[in-house]
């Protein structure tokens, strides 16, 4: 299940996103974990310290290398400088597993152990120096987008994306990759704000969206969060003395975690398995395309000097069964 975790800054999504990362590592379920957010804080929050999360390595770095492993042989695409972040799979690409070992993992991805098990995490990598006032963070993130397009997960396999704040995901088609978006709300104006406008955004995209309130003390805060988003609210999570632990960098065991919040977790888990069997591989491969169009037309065909719409290949749909081909 891909599964992404958005909110507005200081909602508290990075620390969601480990606490259900940590949940699922003690199920023994395979797991990627992604950052993908402009403030890099999810190897932290796993339990990495400085030195650690800092030498993580970058995927945007690493560009080059994704793009050469996921082209193949797919005849449509004439080289690797033609790919870009949207790019989609077709007959010869390489896909992506949850499960294998390949040289995107090798390159991009490093074993966290948690209690209960290890998880992947990959990361876009900061904001450097360089790129203050010529890059835009969303080629960070193309990485990401393209690792998603070809990647084929399945039953209790999870990849959770610690995303950018607030609305910025819009700006490419990436918010249509995942199963379902958690959405981390505090119950204030500004924490409900960044809900209207990812609901408005996502309505003609068929997107999963659930509420996790956060940060919710009484009745009050309960009923002000059931009030602006309906049933959008899925569950929410109050004061934890665990958290606090972590932040000061000496989470106790995670069993040791507040039932609410173990409660809060398993709730997540099951919204999110649930979104398996609605699964549509075809919508999904359609919406891929259409972003990719939209890319091909506004800047890429121009920017690469290729056609990039030539790179679709109408008679493939991504799907579970699809084998890679070397």
């Amino acid at each position: 299940m891909k599964i992404a975790f958005v909110g507005k800054g200081g909602s508290g999504k990075t620390t969601l996103s480990s606490l259900f990362i940590r949940h699922l590592a003690t199920t023994g379920s395979p797991v990627v974990a992604v950052d993908a957010d402009i403030n890099q804080h999810l190897g932290a929050a796993l339990g990495l310290d400085d030195t650690e999360a800092e030498a993580l390595p970058a995927m945007g770095d690493r560009l080059p290398l994704i793009k050469d492993y996921l082209r193949g042989s797919n005849p449509r695409i004439t080289s690797t400088e033609t790919m870009i972040k949207t790019t989609p799979p077709g007959e010869g690409s390489r896909l992506l597993r949850v499960r294998e070992d390949n040289p995107v993992y090798e390159a991009c991805a490093r074993p966290v152990e948690l209690d209960g098990g290890a998880v992947r995490l990959m990361v876009t990598g900061p904001f450097t120096e360089a790129d203050l006032g010529v890059s835009c963070y969303h080629s960070k993130t193309g990485a990401v987008e393209l690792c998603l397009n070809h990647l084929v997960d399945g039953r209790s396999e999870y990849v959770v994306v610690d995303m950018t704040a607030g609305s910025d995901s819009f700006a490419s088609g990436m918010f249509t990759r995942f199963d379902i978006t958690f959405l981390v709300a505090e119950p204030t104006r500004k924490g409900v704000s960044v809900y209207r406008q990812y609901k408005e955004y996502a309505r003609d995209f068929d997107v999963t969206l659930k509420v996790v309130g956060n940060k919710v003390q009484g009745q009050d805060d309960l009923d002000f969060l059931r009030g602006e988003v309906g049933e959008d609210l899925l569950v929410t999570v109050g004061h934890s003395d665990w958290v606090r632990a972590m932040e000061k960098g000496r989470p106790p065991r995670f069993a040791e975690l507040e039932d609410d919040n173990l409660r809060a977790l398993r709730t997540l888990r099951a919204a999110a398995d649930a979104t398996y069997e609605q699964r549509d591989w075809a919508r999904y491969t359609r919406q891929m395309v259409h972003f990719h169009l939209k890319n091909a037309t506004s800047w890429g065909s121009e920017r690469t000097g290729a056609d990039l719409a030539a790179q679709v290949d109408p008679a493939f749909v991504l799907r579970e069964a699809e084998t890679a081909t070397a």
